[in-house]
C-alpha cells in the first residue's frame, strides 16, 4: 500500500474523520455547557470520561454512515493516528496540572493540543481542510489564554468549531466519493 492508497483507505474507512470530529464536538459542547450549569470540576470530568468515548462513537457514526469504521490491516498511517493520541495524554496532563493553578486555562490548553493534533490529520486523511480546522482551534486557544476568557466559553467554542468542521468534512467527503468514477 503506497502513501496515497493509505490516505484513501483512512478517508474511506472513517468518512474523512468527520464522525470522530463530530463526536469530539459533542463532548466539548457537553463539557462547556456543564461548566455553565454545574461546576468546572464536573465539566473536566465530563470532558475526560466523554473523551474516552470519542473514538468508539466515531466508529459507530462511521458505520451508521455506511463506512467500515476500520482501516485495512497494514495501513502505515494507523501508527501515526495512534501516535497522535499520545499528544492528547500529554495535553491532559499539562491541562490538569495547570487547572490547579489557573482553572480558566483548562479548555484553552486542551484546544491548543487538539488543534495541533488535527494538523496531523491532514497527513492521515490527505485533506488540507484539517490545516484550517487545526489552526482555527489553535487560534481559539490562544485567544482564550490572551483574553482570559471564562472557563466554559472555550469548551463551548471548541464544540461548535468541531461540529461545524465535522459537517464540512463529511459534506466534502461525500461529494468527493460521489464524483469518483466506479
Amino acid at each position: 500500500m503506497n502513501f496515497i492508497e493509505a490516505q484513501e483507505d483512512m478517508r474511506k474507512s472513517y468518512f474523512g474523520g468527520g464522525p470522530g470530529a463530530f463526536a469530539s464536538g459533542i463532548v466539548w459542547l457537553t463539557a462547556g455547557i456543564t461548566a455553565v450549569v454545574n461546576t468546572a470540576q464536573t465539566s473536566v470530568l465530563i470532558f475526560f470520561f466523554g473523551g474516552m468515548l470519542i473514538h468508539p462513537m466515531g466508529i459507530i457514526l462511521s458505520k451508521a454512515l455506511k463506512r467500515s469504521g476500520k482501516h485495512k490491516k497494514g495501513n502505515p498511517l494507523s501508527a501515526l493516528a495512534v501516535e497522535s493520541t499520545i499528544l492528547l495524554f500529554i495535553g491532559l496532563f499539562i491541562a490538569y496540572s495547570v487547572v490547579q493553578i489557573r482553572p480558566d486555562w483548562f479548555f484553552s490548553i486542551m484546544i491548543l493540543i487538539i488543534g495541533g493534533r488535527y494538523l496531523l490529520f491532514s497527513t492521515i486523511y490527505g485533506m488540507r481542510m484539517y490545516w484550517v480546522f487545526g489552526a482555527t482551534l489553535i487560534l481559539s486557544g490562544v485567544g482564550g489564554l490572551l483574553l482570559n476568557l471564562p472557563f466554559y466559553l472555550i469548551g463551548i467554542i471548541g464544540g461548535v468549531i468541531e461540529i461545524l468542521f465535522s459537517l464540512l468534512i463529511m459534506y466534502f467527503e461525500k461529494k468527493r466519493t460521489l464524483s469518483i468514477p466506479r
